[in-house]
């Protein structure tokens, strides 16, 4: 069973378990070891922007911190579920998830067998677990996310996402942070729908070490340009930390409509990014706050020259609506920060992408992601081995630029 209360496993994976052969972190990442060995990746700064760990496999750790104790009560008397999202993306006040398959009916056994890897039995097991991936694919430094919580934003009660946020954030660095010694940081979750908890989040957190930034996620109830986030975007930019708005999806914003998990990831995760960007820019956020650095996490990148010149276009015949810009809305984008996963690598030409990355700057702009352990997660050498790039762009983009944005030499 796992932190849910529920059998983590399909009929193959429990045959693989009988026959005492689990699948381990090691053994997902077998190929990834390799290929970093022969590129010699250990020799050079490799920065992890967006690595998960699932926290609803340590769901009671984090809810005995939730310090409402009815919400407490609640949360500790059933599952993660019944209290938050599930990991199809649902849960029981939201009326469940789609009825997509996620893991290709079982020939995608990450995820049932992950629930039974146990670490180190000394160390928190998200530490143990989350350090034999970064060993694997050569990577030093990691920003840890959750991944079930980015859905809170759509959560019908306030005070259940403020609990969980907040609950998480102690957690998080009383608990993970310390025991990795400097490897793991993290931007902490907002509860956004509550601006002024989001607030006091970032005073208390931001000090503590391996915090280096803030995150949202990106579908939610409530728009960002929101004049009630304006104290909380004034302080975290005072603090000189980044804002990372994560992408997801959710059966409340259309993808009800569509039938696959081939369609909900190819559309939801930059739909939504998009939705929230195409706000930032437009209400001249970046002329509020010039010097809050802004970093959009798991979109892909295929999005950005479609929305560059989208906007440009919009704009150059209704600059009225956007009366705080200076600039076309394409030289705004080209100053915020991207991840790289999921890299859209194109099978028959690199033109595209290298149009892209021309487009956003990503010399300076981009930082590379691996989103692990998701099913779809990028090693190092999907950016190492771009053939368009310089050697010196493939170092900022594998380690320099994070380093630089997170302050990761003093934090």
């Amino acid at each position: 069973m796992n932190a849910s209360g529920r059998d983590p496993l399909n009929q193959p994976e429990r045959r693989r378990v009988r026959a005492g052969h689990v699948i381990q972190t090691r053994d997902i990442l077998a190929k990834a070891a390799r290929q970093a060995d022969r590129r010699g990746l250990s020799e050079l700064l490799i920065v992890d922007a967006d690595a998960h760990h699932y926290e609803t496999e340590t769901w009671r750790e984090i809810a005995k911190r939730i310090e409402d104790p009815v919400l407490r009560r609640r949360a500790l008397g059933g599952d993660a579920s019944d209290f938050g999202p599930s990991p199809v993306k649902g849960n029981v006040l939201l009326g469940g998830g789609l009825p997509i398959d996620i893991d290709l009916a079982g020939r995608i056994p990450r995820y049932g067998t992950r629930a039974l890897e146990s670490g180190d039995g000394v160390r928190p097991r998200d530490v143990v677990l989350a350090e034999e991936a970064m060993d694997a694919m050569g990577v030093n430094t990691t920003i840890l996310f959750p991944n079930n919580m980015l859905d809170l934003g759509f959560h019908p009660d306030t005070q259940v996402e403020i609990a969980v946020a907040r609950a998480y954030a102690l957690w998080m660095t009383e608990e993970i942070l310390p025991a990795s010694e400097g490897r793991l940081k993290t931007m902490l979750y907002l509860p956004l729908n509550d601006p002024a908890t989001s607030l006091r989040i970032v005073r208390e957190f931001s000090d503590r070490p391996g915090v280096v930034g803030f995150m949202v996620g990106s579908t939610r109830t409530n728009a960002i340009h929101d004049n009630a986030n304006m104290e909380l975007y004034g302080e975290i930019e005072r603090r000189y930390l980044p804002l990372g708005f994560h992408g997801s999806w959710h059966p409340m914003t259309q993808m009800h409509l569509v039938n696959s998990m081939l369609s909900v990831h190819a559309l939801g995760f930059p739909y939504h990014i998009m939705v929230n960007m195409t706000n930032w820019i437009i209400n001249g956020l970046p002329e509020r706050f010039p010097g809050l650095r802004t970093i959009w996490i798991e979109g892909g990148l295929a999005y950005l020259p479609f929305l560059m010149q989208r906007l440009d276009h919009e704009y150059s015949m209704r600059t009225s609506e956007a009366p705080l810009l200076r600039h076309r809305p394409s030289e705004y984008i080209r100053k915020l920060f991207f991840t790289s996963q999921p890299l859209e690598v194109p099978t028959d030409s690199m033109d595209a992408l290298k149009m892209t990355f021309e487009m956003i700057g990503a010399e300076s702009q981009l930082l590379y992601a691996s989103d692990y352990p998701h099913w779809d997660f990028d090693v190092p050498s999907r950016i190492y081995d771009l053939p368009f790039l310089s050697e010196k762009a493939k170092r900022r983009i594998l380690g320099e630029n994070a380093f630089q944005l997170f302050q990761l030499d003093h934090r």
